[in-house]
C-alpha cells in the first residue's frame, strides 16, 4: 500500500474519532448536569424511595426510620443517588448522541429498523423498575420484616429476645436500586430478542426449541433477584418468562414480514425457509 492510500485510509479513521470524541463529550457534559440537578434534590428522590418500607412498618404499627451507621454514609447516599439519578435524566442524551455517532453509517432501512428499538430500551427499563418498586418490593420487605419478634411471651411472663428493624440508610438504598436495576435488565430481553431476530440471529423456531432451557435460566434468575419467599420468585418467573413468549411471537411477527417482502420482490428462497 502507498502512502497516498495510507493517508486516504486515515483521514476516515480521524473524522470518526473526532466525532467520537464530540457525542462522547456531549452526553458527558449532560450527565454531569444531570447529576448535579440530583445531587441538589437527592432527599425527595430518597424519600420517594422509602415508600415501600415506610408503608410495610406502618402495617406493623412501626415508625418508619432509618439511620447513619457512618458519619460519612449520609454524603454517599446523597451521591449515589445523583449517580443513579443522573443516568436516568440524560439517558435520552445519551441515547440520542449514540444515534447521532451509528446513524450516517446506516442505510435507511437500517435506521428504520434501529431506531424503534433505540426508544422501547428505555421504556421497557422503566417498565421493570416500576415493578419492582410498586410489586416487588412491597412483598420483598414483607418477607423481611416478617422475622421480627417482640420481647415478651405470649402470657406477658417469659422474657424474650426482641427482633426490631433498625435499618442503615445505606444498605437500604444498596437493596432498593438493586431490585430496581435487576428488574429493568429483565425487561430487556424483548428488545434484545427481538433486536436479534431482527438481525438474523436468532430465530422463532429456535427461540422455541430452547425454550425448557429458557425456563431453567429464569428460575435461577428469579431465585437470585428476588428475596427467598416463592411469592415473589414465582411473580417475577412468570413476568419474565411471558416477556419471553412475547419475544418469540416478535421474532416470529419480523420474519413473516420479511417472507411477505421477498415473496413480492421475488427473492424468496423455499430452502431458506426450511433450513430456519
Amino acid at each position: 500500500m502507498s502512502t497516498e492510500e495510507i493517508d486516504d485510509s486515515a483521514a476516515p479513521l480521524v473524522e470518526h474519532l473526532a466525532e467520537l470524541r464530540t457525542r462522547l463529550l456531549y452526553a458527558l457534559g449532560a450527565f454531569v448536569v444531570a447529576m448535579v440537578i440530583c445531587y441538589t434534590f437527592w432527599q425527595p428522590v430518597f424519600n420517594f424511595l422509602t415508600h415501600p418500607i415506610c408503608e410495610s412498618l406502618a402495617e406493623r404499627h412501626q415508625q418508619c426510620g432509618l439511620y447513619l451507621i457512618k458519619l460519612q454514609e449520609g454524603f454517599f447516599v446523597a451521591i449515589n443517588i445523583s449517580f443513579l439519578g443522573g443516568f436516568a435524566m440524560s439517558f435520552p442524551v445519551i441515547g440520542y448522541q449514540l444515534w447521532r455517532f451509528v446513524a450516517p453509517g446506516l442505510y435507511r432501512s437500517e435506521k428504520q429498523a434501529f431506531l424503534p428499538f433505540l426508544v422501547a430500551s428505555p421504556v421497557m427499563f422503566f417498565a421493570g423498575a416500576a415493578f419492582a418498586y410498586y410489586v416487588i418490593l412491597p412483598m420483598a420487605f414483607n418477607f423481611f420484616l416478617g422475622f421480627q419478634q417482640g420481647g415478651l411471651g405470649e402470657e406477658g411472663t417469659n422474657q424474650l429476645a426482641s427482633i426490631g428493624f433498625q435499618g442503615s440508610v445505606q444498605e437500604y438504598l444498596n437493596l432498593t436500586t438493586k431490585f430496581i436495576l435487576a428488574f429493568g435488565i429483565c425487561f430487556q430481553l424483548p428488545v434484545l430478542l427481538t433486536l436479534m431476530g431482527k438481525a438474523g440471529l436468532v430465530s422463532s423456531k429456535g427461540l422455541a426449541s430452547v425454550r425448557k432451557y429458557a425456563v431453567v435460566i429464569i428460575l435461577i434468575v428469579a431465585a437470585v433477584a428476588t428475596p427467598p419467599d416463592v411469592i415473589s420468585q414465582v411473580t417475577l418467573f412468570s413476568v419474565v418468562y411471558g416477556l419471553y413468549e412475547i419475544s418469540i411471537q416478535l421474532v416470529a411477527r419480523i420474519e413473516r414480514k420479511r417472507k411477505e417482502k421477498a415473496i413480492a420482490e421475488g427473492t424468496w428462497d423455499e430452502d431458506e425457509e426450511e433450513g430456519e
